[in-house]
């Protein structure tokens, strides 16, 4: 729900298993991200913690921790918009407050920080299994008019 209006915030039509479909034969997909709930204004998911996402010394890339993070806010920002608009990402940042061991499983949870007409700015916070905060990320979208073909 929007805060400030009490609305709901979708504006297209979402399931997890919809947007898992998606996100198969491509990056998200080839990472193992799950979508694990579209709530009202929020999407949880899950990434496991797996020789494609550790660094040399065994604990999870911070690059992959952003992929989850741009991954959930930009497809929260296309659920955002109408028909006939679409959104790219403009800057996304990451702060990496504790290490992941290889063998886990990440949570993250995305919610909006803002919801303008021509940008959005979404919250996501990447979770150990023990609930430990590993990763706050920040990702700002530019929402665009689609061209006319």
């Amino acid at each position: 729900m929007n805060r400030t209006t009490g609305m709901p915030i979708w504006q297209r039509p979402a399931t997890a298993e919809a947007i898992e479909a998606r996100l198969a034969n491509s990056l998200p997909g080839a990472f193992g991200i799950r979508i694990l709930e579209v709530g009202p204004d929020f999407l949880r998911a899950e990434m496991p913690v797996d020789r494609r996402h550790v660094q040399p010394y065994g604990i999870l890339h911070g690059g992959a921790s952003v992929v989850l993070a741009e991954t959930l806010g930009s497809i929260a920002t296309t659920l955002t918009l109408p028909e006939g608009q679409n959104a790219v990402g403009l800057e996304v940042n990451a702060n990496h407050v504790s290490a992941v061991p290889e063998g886990e499983i990440v949570t993250a949870l995305c919610r909006p920080l803002h919801l303008g007409r021509r940008t959005q700015v979404w919250q996501t916070e990447i979770h150990r299994p023990n609930g430990k905060l590993a990763c706050v990320s920040r990702l700002t979208t530019a929402v665009l008019d689609r061209k006319a073909e």
